[in-house]
């Protein structure tokens, strides 16, 4: 495999943990029990779709990483693109986490606050002296002892 496919692979792998999907993995203490010769459900990871149009792109990007492929269906609203196997589940799940450490690397640092400025500054005290006052007044309502004239 020369460089240039490398990399066309590792980047179609990466393309592959941003698409969106789930995984479905088998329960290995049903398999493993009385019934577990009828018990079917194996590794898979299921990608969604609206229309036809993304089941095409999404089949070139899994194409594009290197497994294949199986038929579409649909499930409620949505089209499904499944991919068995258990590299096809490893690989996903190594491209999504991959792919979420990309998106948080790039993110945006947070703005730096605010500072006041000369209007703020003189609010902040006669706000804080307001708040104090009613506090104040609260307080004595609640100390304040009814009597039988009140």
């Amino acid at each position: 495999m020369s460089r240039d496919d490398s990399t066309g692979l590792r980047a179609a792998q990466l393309r592959l943990g941003r698409l969106p999907g789930y995984v479905r993995q088998p329960d290995l203490a049903r398999r493993s029990g009385e019934d577990g010769h009828t018990y079917k459900k194996g590794w898979e990871v299921r990608f969604t779709a609206r229309n036809e149009q993304e089941i095409a792109e999404i089949r070139e990007v899994v194409i594009a990483a290197g497994f294949v492929p199986a038929r579409p269906f649909f499930k409620g609203h949505q089209l499904i693109q499944p991919v068995y196997g258990i590299a096809a589940v490893q690989a996903y799940l190594a491209a999504k986490e991959a792919a979420e450490e990309l998106a948080t690397r790039r993110a945006p640092r947070p703005a730096i606050p605010e500072q006041p400025g000369p209007d703020r500054a003189a609010a902040a005290p006669a706000a804080a002296a307001a708040g104090a006052a009613a506090a104040a007044a609260a307080a004595r309502a609640a100390t304040r002892r009814k009597t039988p004239e009140d």
